[in-house]
């Protein structure tokens, strides 16, 4: 029903910045809760930021300040601005989508990846 593709990753200096994007196709996007998951090798995936079809945004308090979720309904896409980036940020970046009112169906992008190192 939905399609998302990431991009934006690549590789930035400690302390540097990057904007993710995440373009969602095959649907209405306007309905969708929106959500950037990361996952770092041998770790569980983890949320890092999500936003409602509504516009309300919650954020993983390791990236509180630094990290911001937006979306662009005319666009079909949604972002995340990372700013002050740390090592440990480094990861797989993925974009969820999620329609509104409907638990448990999900979609997933392919992922984006996202290395910051000296």
């Amino acid at each position: 029903q939905v399609q998302l593709v990431e991009s934006g990753g690549g590789l930035v200096q400690p302390g540097g910045s990057l904007r993710l994007s995440c373009e969602a196709s095959g649907s209405i996007f306007s309905i969708y809760n929106m959500g950037w998951y990361r996952q770092a090798p041998g770790k569980q995936r983890e949320l890092v930021a999500a936003i409602t079809s509504g516009g309300s945004t919650n954020y993983a308090d390791s990236v509180k300040g630094r990290f911001t979720i937006s979306r662009d309904n005319a666009k079909s896409t949604v972002y995340l601005q990372m700013i002050s980036l740390k090592p440990e940020d480094t990861a797989v970046y993925y974009c969820n989508a999620n329609p509104r009112g409907i638990r448990g169906l999900d979609y997933w992008g392919q992922g984006t990846q996202v290395t910051v190192s000296s």
